[in-house]
Order: C-alpha cells, then sequence, then structure tokens
C-alpha cells in the first residue's frame, strides 16, 4: 500500500472552495484521479464546476447524476466528471472507468466511495463535510504520489 497524506481545508464560501480547487487543478496532468465524496448538498459539484472553471471549459457544467459520466474539453486537458451514486459495482465494471482514469484527462468521480474496488491505486480523495450554510470541511487524502507532494505543499502553503 502507498503512502499517505493527509490535509483538512477550512472553506467559508463558494470562493474558498474555488479556490482550493484552482491550486489543485494547478497540480493536475494527464490521469489525474480526484475522488470526491459527502452528503447531499456538500459541495461535491460546486468544486467540479471550479475544477472545470480552472481547466478552462466553456460548457456548462452540471451534476452527471443520469448520464453517470459527462466528458468536457478544456483548454489544457479534457475533463471527465462522474456521478456513479445509481451504479452497481458491477455496472462500474462493465463502463469501463479504467479508460477514463488512466486516459488523457483528469477525472472527477462523485460518490467515489462506491467504487474504491476499482479507482487507481494512485488518487486524490476529497471529503466534502457540511459545516453550516456556506462553511465547509474538505479532508485531502493523497494516496501515493503525486498526490502526497500536492497535499503537503497545499499544507504548508495554507492553500
Amino acid at each position: 500500500m502507498f503512502q499517505t497524506a493527509e490535509f483538512a481545508y477550512r472553506s467559508m464560501n463558494e470562493a474558498d472552495t474555488e479556490k482550493l480547487a484552482v491550486r489543485l487543478t494547478e497540480k493536475f496532468q494527464p490521469g489525474t484521479v480526484i475522488a470526491l465524496d459527502g452528503d447531499l448538498g456538500a459541495g461535491k459539484t460546486r468544486f467540479s464546476q471550479a475544477v472545470a472553471r480552472a481547466l478552462g471549459v466553456k460548457d456548462v457544467v452540471s451534476s452527471p447524476t443520469f448520464t453517470i459520466i459527462k466528458e468536457y474539453e478544456g483548454e489544457q486537458m479534457p475533463l471527465y466528471h462522474m456521478d456513479v451514486y445509481r451504479i452497481s459495482m458491477a455496472e462500474a465494471d462493465e463502463l469501463g472507468l479504467d479508460d477514463y482514469f488512466y486516459g488523457e484527462g483528469v477525472s472527477l468521480v462523485e460518490w467515489s466511495s462506491i467504487v474504491t474496488p476499482i479507482l487507481p491505486t494512485k488518487y486524490l480523495h476529497l471529503f466534502l463535510q457540511y459545516e453550516g450554510e456556506h462553511e465547509r470541511i474538505i479532508r485531502l487524502t493523497a494516496y501515493g504520489e503525486p498526490y502526497i507532494s500536492w497535499v503537503n505543499e497545499l499544507k504548508r502553503m495554507g492553500v
């Protein structure tokens, strides 16, 4: 098993969440996998929208709840936005998610805990916790490099 690194980020509003998304996006490279979890309304889709803006996606980004996967063309690289809430592990396996995880773009996986067994061994997990109307705690857990370096840098910088 890979080493991990953890960091808890307090977001007081959507601008703080956007700031975190932008800082992370600066590090992204093809094959980046960001796993997102948290209660309904915790901000998974808002975070995904901020990542899309930072990648230069011009389309409107909405939750892929019923389509499961939405592909967007960004200025730097493609964005693969997934919502696996309504699928089983068998269905997830059949979708060929590996093609996205190891592809040319960034994969954002909402409700990722449902498909943890098929996630790559190296990825960044964000758990968004509702703390109030606008406030969130975003717990970042990095599994393997380069994600560990990213999280340690965010800790040093205070984002």
